[in-house]
């Protein structure tokens, strides 16, 4: 029992092999990715409200916010 001696590590190195474990975040990214498709039909909803109101500014907003959220599900994919 002497022999076995526990080391004392921090918090952030254990969020991150946490974060590194395979199967932790399973869960997580499904739930995720389901956040996400349902953000991605509201916001093309949003984006055809937009088209039939004819007006350019909103378009132009909702296009932001769709390429906004493409670019962070793709950055999260990888």
């Amino acid at each position: 029992m002497e022999g076995k001696q526990r080391e004392e590590v921090s918090s952030a190195t254990a969020v991150f092999l946490g974060a590194l474990a395979h199967g932790v975040n399973g869960p997580t990214w499904n739930a995720l990715k389901g956040a996400f498709l349902m953000l991605g039909v509201c916001l093309c909803v949003m984006l055809g409200l937009a088209f039939s109101s004819s007006d350019f500014t909103l378009v132009l907003h909702v296009t932001f916010l769709v390429f906004i959220t493409g670019t962070l599900f793709f950055l999260l994919s990888r």
